[in-house]
């Protein structure tokens, strides 16, 4: 553990007293945001390669009638595991990356609100989505959908130990998300620079605080429902099973209580890069910044009132049915409002169309045609056709890939030289877009058809002459070309880090924000002084004004920085090892030892002492952490 520092005056940080950590080390123990944000994006990077893999073993086995590529059950556990893997542990670590990276530098702040509990959150959602796709080697994984129905996921229907590992991994792994989504909304609401109103952050900000207040109202709902078919399953209660007096329709409604907020968890921040992005490339102001911002804010609100939508097959009603279907079709108008802003920002401007602003532009017709399929999908007569077919599934991947993705990879190609110092291929992101975007049309635009003609979602395979032969092929060939897109982006990224870092601090030389105005990368205490805010677009306006950059807030002094810590990879590590012991609490093991171990929750008691005995180090260690001087930010 890092010790606190003694002040000591000289112009080399060694010289403190506080532990510095090299090679691994360094990144179990940083509490640093910007370090964090890249442990973020190496984990989303790697679950969303898993999904991505899982993804195109699914396509293969539809890419023609009768395929005995995987059985049924292999076919159900690899859907299963595709949907959790993007939507919990895939895109949201990638989208927590950018926002570790981005917020705290966009808003003037040198570092997040809590940064142990940064740290925290990062390593209970790794545990945790390690401990998912353990299932792949402990037994099965699970085979209820993403969504996990009961009865289906229930014990009488799914006797492996699978959906308790979709149960548990994701009740860590949401613990991670929780924290995090609170420490945001921390950060934002004090810490903005001076000068820096809530009206003046950048729509990146405001998306990414919006986002966490979604977190924070939504994530419990998830929770106790993994709670509750935990106990199902390993304590037998009855709460979704039917024969002790539960209800499986409880189920859906707590799943979609949360599920339909999260996707405007995952969507709203891409709604945030594409607004950063457009400006910058089309050298503009962002056309109504304020309809902008409340239309978020209404999106938001919206977005809890309309879950069930998803469960109008269920026979809630005539009057249950309308009253969700015109609040989801509601939501059409604030998302319309953001989508004439984006075009009326790019109509006359001086538009640049770099591989940021290719993703950013292609992002609005794509996610467009998701947003019109879902208003079809909100007329309840309509929905009784749609449901659990094919449009579905492209419907919701118009939105989620076409969508957020596009986001992601415009964000990434945006904030790439901030976070790392080197600007990525313009070549090799040129290709990476137009594979990605041409195989993802191929991929789900045919799905729409499919659907109307009837193929049903989750079935492993298929008669033939359906008219569903060539079109799961054009399919299967687009994911393939989505796979090529993402081996560019992969390429782009191992040649961009043989370069040494040459980036500027503005490297598209059209910056508008506060992160444009510091080296690339950032140092470790961000800004040397606290910049002052005089308007929205702050840099872009000391710019317009003739300055060379921001003019500070404060006169050069000590800057605080926080120690570096194991506390929290500990905490996330007991938490992962007590999970993992109460789920195999009831088994019957060939080994007197290990049945003992486990059958009397000696594991799981094993690792509660190692999370709580990290909790009391943190409550009974003062750290004051460490300070850098005036000598050193001067270089004397």
């Amino acid at each position: 553990m890092a010790q606190a520092a003694h002040t000591l005056k000289s112009p080399k940080p060694a010289a403190h007293g506080v532990k510095r950590y090299t090679g691994l080390m360094d990144w179990i123990t940083t509490v640093d945001h910007k370090k964090i944000a890249i442990l973020y994006l190496w984990a989303g990077g790697f679950f969303f390669g898993i999904g991505g893999i899982e993804a195109l073993l699914i396509r293969w086995q539809l890419i023609k009638p009768m395929n005995d590529f995987v059985d049924a059950q292999t076919f159900n556990e690899l859907i299963t595991m595709h949907g959790t893997t993007m939507i919990f542990l895939g895109v949201m670590p990638i989208i927590f990356a950018l926002m570790n990276a981005v917020i705290p530098l966009q808003i003037g702040a040198r570092d997040v609100a809590f940064p142990f509990l940064n740290a925290l959150g990062f390593w209970t959602f790794l545990f945790g989505g390690l401990l998912l796709n353990l299932s792949w080697l402990m037994g099965g994984a699970p085979d209820a959908g993403w969504t996990s129905y009961t009865p289906l996921s229930g014990a009488a229907y799914s006797g492996t130990h699978g959906v308790d590992f979709y149960t548990i991994g994701l009740q860590i792994a949401g613990l991670g998300t929780l924290i995090g989504g609170i420490n945001f909304l921390a950060t934002i609401i004090t810490m903005r620079a001076p000068g820096m109103s809530f009206m003046r952050l950048p729509m990146f900000a405001w998306t990414t605080f919006i986002t966490s207040a979604i977190i924070l109202f939504a994530f419990p709902a998830i929770t106790v429902g993994l709670v509750l078919l935990t106990f199902d399953r390993i304590l037998g209660a009855n709460f979704f099973v039917p024969g002790g007096g539960g209800s499986p329709v409880l189920w859906q409604h707590i799943f979609w209580i949360f599920g339909h907020p999260e996707v405007y968890i995952l969507i709203l921040p891409a709604f945030g890069m594409i607004s950063e992005v457009i400006p910058t490339f089309a050298r503009k102001r962002l056309f109504g910044y304020s309809s902008m911002v409340f239309a978020t804010i209404l999106i938001a609100f919206l977005g809890f009132m309309v879950w069930a939508h998803h469960m109008f097959t269920t026979g809630l009603g005539p009057v249950a049915n309308a009253l969700f279907a015109v609040s989801t079709m509601l939501i059409a108008v604030p998302t319309g409002i953001k989508i004439f802003n984006w075009l009326f920002t790019l109509w006359g401007g001086s538009v640049r169309f770099t591989t940021p602003n290719l993703f950013a532009s292609g992002f609005i017709p794509t996610f467009t045609m998701g947003g019109v399929t879902g208003v079809m999908l909100a007329s309840a007569p309509a929905d009784f056709q749609f449901h659990d077919t094919y449009f579905v599934v492209a419907h919701f991947h118009y939105v989620i890939v076409g969508g957020l993705v596009l986001g992601l990879f415009a964000g990434l190609h945006y904030w790439w030289p901030k976070m790392f110092g080197r600007m990525l291929s313009e070549t090799l992101g040129k290709w990476t877009f137009w594979t990605f975007i041409i195989g993802f049309h191929l991929t789900f635009f045919v799905q729409h058809f499919l659907g109307l003609m009837g193929m049903q979602r989750r079935v492993f395979t298929y008669l033939p002459n359906q008219h569903f032969d060539t079109l799961n092929l054009v399919s299967t060939i687009g994911a393939g070309l989505m796979g090529l897109g993402m081996l560019f982006f992969l390429a782009n990224v191992w040649i961009t880090s043989r370069r040494p870092p040459d980036a500027g601090s503005d490297p598209w030389e059209d910056g508008r924000t506060l992160e444009w105005s510091i080296p690339s990368p950032p140092p470790e205490y961000n800004f040397k002084q606290t910049p002052l805010v005089r308007g929205l677009d702050a840099l872009w306006k000391e710019k317009a004004a003739g300055n060379k950059g921001m003019m500070p807030a404060e006169p050069i002094g000590r800057i605080h920085m926080p120690s570096a810590t194991p506390l929290p990879f500990l905490m996330s590590a007991g938490i992962f090892i007590a999970g993992l012991g109460f789920m195999f609490s009831r088994d019957d093991f060939a080994s007197r030892l290990v049945g003992f171990l486990f059958n009397n929750y000696i594991v799981t008691g094993l690792g509660l002492l190692i999370a709580f005995g990290a909790m009391l180090m943190r409550s009974l260690y003062d750290d004051h952490g460490w300070h850098i001087e005036p000598e050193e930010l001067e270089g004397r």
